[in-house]
């Protein structure tokens, strides 16, 4: 063989391309109808509007109707489109499988309805890619959102909402929309943490982004109701509620390693001017202000218990139901705590701050019926504005100099370089 006729030419040279910068899971389960229009929507406007390289991930799980043959078909004849296969049904399973399994450094998915209008896609993506937030939602509740839907079903996501912020389970507004975005090195940590298979998957990965302290971005969204949704209204309220629960059985019994991970991923509390205040006077001056709100909310909550129950009863829950929120605001406004690490202990702590209170203003209104049994109502407001003035001395003190006193702020503001970004590498 004559080899001086070898060219450089004769042989295939394999390329290894670059990860895409973006990967954009679409979950689908029994699609056939409608797969096929989003998939071309979804890929005409990455390409034409979306400025950095990406790929659609398919993620099919367990479909009986020919959504594989369609996914595959289209795949065949779109470039950057892949198509994942799962033997068993769940969104949560679909996009945890397909989110660990990229090899992208930012994460989305969408509900193949495409009911977010994907103008969004960029502002939900842009923080991620910057490294400036580690997650991303779309919020159909915020005030500049744009939501065409029934009745009915607003008034279902607005409840669902309102209970998870009720719980204590996310301050976010919408944690259900259909339109997230998550850095993969995040993602690599919490999803193994992650249980819920199912539609409770998405309020399960915010209460532990929320938990470990990573910076989350809400955009607004303009989002139309798809009429023909399939979801199972009443079964997904029932998993719903039984996941609060799970979440906040796991969280008494500390049986995931959050403070751990916070420790590793979190972003830590700023130092300096802006934080909060740091001398005594201006510690005052801040639990006065939170005092003088917590002290009208206490007032009209013993107003409205007294019509129902006794001046006891009306006083024991109007103290307990604004103590919560007197000692979350003062841990993070008047002492600077931030974070969740620490805030169960705290709201325990608070508890026998509030049986002080509680001992005080009480007291005062035995003394008051032992004196005037039939004591009008506004004599009744009266002594427990001088009682409760008396509880706030004491409950400052006990605050600053035993609740709060070893979690003030140690003052490192570094970011863990675990989650730092690497937009260098990204935008290139």
């Amino acid at each position: 063989m004559d080899t001086s006729l070898l060219t450089a030419d004769a042989f295939p040279v394999l390329v290894s391309l670059p990860p895409p910068v973006l990967d954009v899971v679409v979950p689908v389960h029994n699609e056939q109808a409608g797969l096929e229009a989003s998939l071309r929507r979804l890929h005409a406007h990455l390409t034409d509007s979306f400025p950095y390289s990406f790929r659609i991930t398919v993620a099919e799980n367990a479909s009986t109707d020919g959504t594989v043959e369609v996914a595959r078909r289209i795949a065949a004849e779109l470039p950057g489109i892949d198509v994942l296969v799962l033997p068993e049904p769940g969104r949560g399973r679909a996009l945890r499988t397909a989110w660990l399994a990229s090899d992208a450094p930012v994460l989305a998915y969408m509900d193949v309805d495409l009911s977010t209008d994907l103008a969004a896609l960029l502002p939900l993506v842009a923080p991620l890619i910057s490294g400036h937030s580690d997650l991303s939602i779309g919020s159909r509740l915020s005030k500049s959102s744009r939501v065409v839907r029934g009745p009915k079903r607003e008034l279902i996501s607005r409840t669902y909402n309102l209970l998870l912020r009720i719980t204590g389970t996310t301050t976010l507004s919408d944690a259900q929309c259909g339109f997230k975005a998550i850095r993969a090195d995040a993602a690599e940590r919490l999803l193994p943490l992650v249980e819920d298979d199912g539609w409770f998957f998405d309020t399960e990965l915010l209460w532990l982004a929320e938990r470990v302290g990573l910076r989350i971005h809400e955009v607004p969204v303009d989002w139309v109701d798809d009429p023909d949704s399939r979801v199972d209204i009443v079964a997904t309220a029932r998993a719903d509620l039984a996941g609060i629960v799970r979440l906040r059985r796991s969280r008494i019994t500390g049986r995931r390693p959050l403070d751990e991970l916070r420790n590793r991923i979190g972003r830590g509390p700023l130092a300096g001017p802006g934080g909060a205040p740091s001398t005594a006077w201006g510690q005052l001056a801040a639990f006065g202000v939170i005092g003088v709100l917590s002290t009208l909310a206490y007032l009209l909550l013993f107003v409205l218990l007294r019509g129902i129950g006794t001046a006891q009863e009306a006083n024991f829950g109007a103290l307990l139901i604004t103590a919560f929120g007197n000692t979350a605001a003062n841990r993070r406004l008047t002492f600077g705590v931030r974070g969740r690490a620490g805030a169960a202990r705290a709201q325990l702590q608070g508890l026998l701050v509030f049986a002080v209170g509680l001992a005080v203003t009480s007291g005062a209104l035995v003394l008051l019926h032992s004196v005037a049994p039939v004591a009008p109502r506004l004599v009744e407001v009266g002594v427990l504005i001088a009682a409760t003035a008396m509880a706030t001395v004491a409950r400052f003190v006990l605050f600053r100099g035993w609740v709060f006193r070893s979690e003030r702020p140690s003052g490192d503001a570094s970011r863990p370089a675990a989650l730092r970004s690497s937009t260098t590498a990204v935008a290139a």
